[in-house]
């Protein structure tokens, strides 16, 4: 018998339609004198039914209890299983070494909106709405003048329109970004990108490059080597691609650097005299540099990742390594 059963039988025999309600109700077919009798005898049964029930009843449950008990019994003789511990995102880590490497030389750190106007991501840039180097970004439009901002650039003007009139800068601006590109190894439509922007008196080419060389070190080792190539970005003028030692060979040549012996990690130039002006700087007098570089790409030449779409995937296997890191 188990519990169920036994609230059957209940209802059968002591509910409201079982069959000692049914005998009481026949007490009225019976005459006065012999009611009593009937009553006594309906009331000692049903009493000697209830405490059986309750006895029968605490039975089963101790016996279900124990069952349950012994299907959940915990062996405290198994040896304890470690808990996992979490670890930052690589994302998140490579953001960070770069925030640090930066602070250390001195900048600063600034954000800006997600949803730019095309005043500051294109116009204020050098790049009219008829420029050609609109069409090298494929962009998100909000509406006419709102969109999402396809570089962290446009900070450039907004941190130079923030300072007092003529003010030195030095500042760092990580963020998302997105452009209408297909998702491939290489490739997302929403990423992120770190700027860099100095703005001074006799700024040259050259501190452009002794900044870029101690982060490169700090990042990817104290031997590490960085070369300039000529490049085009219409907010500086002039402008190169900044490429590193390949990691995977150490500049040997292999197939993760097309035998070349370099990787491409960023951009950078020397802040176009017209994005100067502007602003509010006079470029007659000031100078500036300004570098853009993606985590992402950072992230994958420093940890060996393959595929873009491998740090937007939250796969365990990948992010648990980063946990012995």
């Amino acid at each position: 018998m188990d519990l169920r059963t036994l609230d059957d039988w209940r209802v059968q025999y002591l509910g409201k339609k079982g069959q000692l309600s049914q005998i009481s109700k026949q007490m009225g077919k019976l005459a006065k004198e012999d009611r009593p009798v009937l009553g006594q005898s309906v009331n000692q049964v049903k009493s000697e039914l209830e405490t059986a029930l309750e006895q029968v009843q605490n039975e089963l449950e101790q016996v279900a209890l124990q069952r349950r008990l012994d299907a959940e019994r915990v062996d405290i003789s198994l040896p304890g299983k470690k808990p996992f511990h979490g670890s930052l995102h690589p994302l998140t880590r490579i953001v960070q070494e770069i925030e640090d490497v930066f602070l250390g030389m001195g900048f600063t750190i600034a954000e800006g909106p997600e949803i730019e106007t095309d005043t500051y991501n294109f116009e204020m840039l050098n790049v009219p709405k008829d420029h050609p180097a609109r069409d090298m970004q494929d962009t998100f439009y909000l509406t006419e003048e709102l969109l999402l901002r396809t570089q962290t650039s446009p900070m450039q003007v907004r941190t130079m329109e923030s300072m007092q009139p003529n003010a030195p800068i030095k500042v760092i601006v990580p963020g998302r970004v997105y452009r209408r590109d297909e998702d491939d190894a290489t490739h997302s439509h929403v990423f992120n990108q770190i700027e860099g922007l100095v703005v001074d008196k006799n700024i040259r080419m050259s501190d452009l490059k002794g900044t870029l060389e101690q982060f490169a070190r700090a990042v990817f080792g104290k031997d590490q080597q960085v070369r300039l190539r000529p490049s085009y970005f219409p907010f500086t003028e002039p402008s190169a691609e900044v490429d590193v030692r390949c990691t995977n060979c150490g500049g040997s040549g292999c197939r993760v650097c097309k035998h070349t012996g370099w990787l491409e990690i960023l951009g950078a130039g020397m802040v176009h005299p017209n994005v100067l002006d502007g602003a509010g700087y006079d470029s007659k007098i000031f100078s500036g540099f300004a570098f853009g570089m993606g985590p992402e790409r950072i992230a994958m030449l420093k940890y060996g990742i393959e595929d873009i779409r491998q740090l937007y995937q939250n796969d365990l296997r990948l992010l648990r390594q980063f946990s012995r890191i």
